[in-house]
């Protein structure tokens, strides 16, 4: 096992106040906020003169308490993290209490296509499709492990452990997992195959706390859900 120590920049600050996934799309960054459940696709070409990037679109969507995100193939993927009632009236649409579901989303219209329930129940806050297998990895919070679940039928095919609680984004790789611990403020490197670790990233105690994460080419952008800022480690990925 490696540590690394990559680059950070803090970009800019999401368009809601408790950004809690992200997701890079061809279009640009999707952002979607935990409290409200809404969805928005700013672009990457830098902030404005007022430390604002360019608001592209917003959705609401049928999520509730969301914890992740992730775009593949056309689509947008909530982890819907169970109830929402902390902070806001319930909705007919939310996940139940206690239960966390995954939600497919349509980039265009925020329309919900498929449901989805975490195995084992509990929630989820890592997600992350890979389109060649056919499969999404979940992180299944109450059984500690990230399952690999098959998109046709929904059947767990496997799972890998996690190593701390409150395990946070995750990114798919050619042949690797990253995970964030948000408590331990470390993004790790881990085999798919058996959960080896292979590289730690530690968050200096000056960069914002991590939460959602995702990829642009050989970097990681992850956001922080109580300061609201989007983050970039650079040239962290070389698969």
């Amino acid at each position: 096992m490696t540590t690394a120590s990559p680059r950070f920049e803090r970009l800019f600050r999401a368009p809601y106040s408790v950004p809690n996934g992200i997701a890079m799309s061809p279009e640009g960054l999707w952002i979607v906020d935990q409290i409200s459940d809404r969805l928005a696709l700013v672009a990457m070409d830098g902030p404005n003169e007022y430390g604002v990037t360019q608001f592209l679109r917003d959705l609401p969507t049928e999520s509730s308490n969301t914890s992740g995100l992730c775009y593949a193939d056309g689509a947008l993927w909530l982890a819907a993290n169970g109830d929402a009632r902390l902070w806001r009236p319930a909705r007919r649409t939310d996940a139940r209490q206690h239960k966390g579901e995954v939600l497919e989303i349509d980039p265009r219209s925020g329309e919900t296509r498929s449901r989805h329930p975490i195995p084992g129940g509990g929630g989820t806050h890592g997600i992350e499709v890979d389109v060649e297998d056919g499969v999404m990895w979940i992180s299944t919070l109450k059984r500690m492990t990230l399952s690999r679940m098959k998109l046709s039928d929904w059947s767990v095919l496997g799972t890998v452990p996690l190593l701390h609680d409150r395990s946070h984004g995750l990114v798919r790789t050619a042949s690797s997992l990253w995970v964030v611990y948000t408590d331990q403020r470390k993004i790790v490197q881990m085999d798919p195959n058996d959960g080896q670790v292979r590289t730690t990233v530690q968050l200096p105690d000056d960069m914002p706390e991590p939460h959602g994460l995702t990829r642009d080419g050989a970097d990681l952008l992850y956001c922080d859900a109580t300061t609201g800022w989007i983050t970039r480690i650079y040239d962290v990925i070389d698969d």
